[in-house]
């Protein structure tokens, strides 16, 4: 349960062992069997030729809904909508999505978040070899300038051809500043 509770954050092994009331290497043996186990999967931070503090701890996601979703203890879908974790539940469902439509098609996972010491954030960075992909996710189904902040942040730090995602939880899908912006529903085009 505690583990539910961090899907979707940077995993900060020393915390959760404490809250566990376990040493920070028994947390990480326990990491390592659910993650042996699909049952979550930790999503390592993308620092390629990058001059800048970067956060290095891995991102924990579940790579189950419902089983994250039940642990948290919500039992019905429209209690999500205004549940705490919110953007993280819907954040761990687009991960989860990718990673399998990856697998699908046959594709390596290569998926990578970038993060700095000052809060620069995009939520998944998918490296194609001579090319980089990158998306940023709002549960929300309205979107906002600021949605873009860390794709534009980024595009000014990669040196490789960028495509850039936003994908959220509407239903339409366009572009806009630079930006593909994609409904929920339509993550296995990317």
């Amino acid at each position: 349960k505690l583990c539910a509770g961090r899907t979707g954050q940077i995993l900060n092994l020393s915390s959760l062992g404490n809250d566990c009331g376990i040493n920070h290497n028994t947390a990480k043996a326990w990491i390592s069997v659910l993650e042996a186990s699909f049952i979550i999967k930790l999503l390592k931070p993308f620092y390629k030729n990058f001059n800048k503090r970067l956060i290095k701890a891995p991102k924990l996601y579940f790579l189950d809904t419902g089983l994250v979703s039940f642990l948290l203890g919500i039992t019905q879908a429209d209690q999500i909508f205004s549940h705490p974790l919110k953007g993280a539940l819907f954040e761990t469902y687009v991960y989860s999505e990718l990673l399998k439509s990856r697998y699908n098609k046959g594709k390596t996972e290569n998926l990578y978040f970038y993060r700095d010491s000052k809060g620069n954030e995009v939520d998944i960075i998918c490296d194609n070899g001579n090319t980089v992909s990158q998306i940023e996710i709002k549960a929300g189904q309205t979107i906002t300038l600021d949605h873009f902040k860390g794709l534009h942040y980024f595009s000014k730090l990669c040196d490789m051809p960028l495509e850039s995602y936003l994908i959220y939880g509407g239903d339409k899908t366009y572009f806009r500043n630079n930006v593909q912006v994609i409904g929920w529903q339509g993550i296995s085009g990317i």
